[in-house]
């Protein structure tokens, strides 16, 4: 039974520099998303972090402006807030679906990602999950995203050649080129 299981939860990761995370939500359930982002800015706040907010229409385009702010600006990490509620057609699998798996994209290529955005079969359980003192979904969203910075900081200084080419070694550029022949 759900109400008798424990969750373990990670203590925030401590920052030798400051961290930008990004938070991208969708107010189309206005009363939800605020609760949501009240959560993920008091978490960043905790951890050190500072934080910017944009909005887009949908949990559909929150994957576009995750993509787009991660070659564009200069953010460390992202929090995704947003609710989808099921309704009465098909378009709630669609919705839940894609934007989850455009943020998996995302960060399966080295975005760090909180994924707060909320699949639900009412507005009840929204509520619920989206309240800071209750299930804080977007508090733990910002934790997921702060605890990938980390990572992602930790590794950075690890580097392994591209691909197939061995560090160190020059290719021959095929076809025919003005510039260099080697590269």
């Amino acid at each position: 039974m759900a109400g008798h299981e424990t969750h373990t939860v990670l203590d925030l990761p401590a920052f030798d520099r400051k961290v930008r995370l990004l938070i991208v939500v969708a107010p189309y359930y206005k009363e939800i998303a605020d609760n949501l982002v009240a959560g993920a800015k008091a978490v960043a706040e905790r951890a050190g972090a500072e934080t910017d907010l944009v909005e887009v229409p949908g949990a559909l385009e929150i994957p576009t402006a995750i993509g787009m702010a991660s070659r564009m600006a200069d953010y460390d990490g992202f929090v995704a807030l947003g609710c989808v509620i099921r309704g009465e057609t098909t378009h709630y699998d669609t919705v839940c679906n894609d934007s989850s798996r455009g943020l998996t994209m995302l960060g399966l290529s080295g975005v760090c990602i909180g994924n707060g955005i909320l699949t639900v079969e009412n507005r009840r359980q929204a509520e619920v999950r989206a309240d800071p003192a209750d299930q804080d979904k977007g508090g733990g969203a910002a934790a997921a995203a702060l605890h990938l910075v980390a990572l992602s900081r930790k590794w950075a200084r690890r580097t392994k050649g591209i691909g197939f080419k061995p560090q160190g070694e020059e290719f021959r550029i095929a076809g025919e080129t003005e510039g260099p022949k080697t590269a």
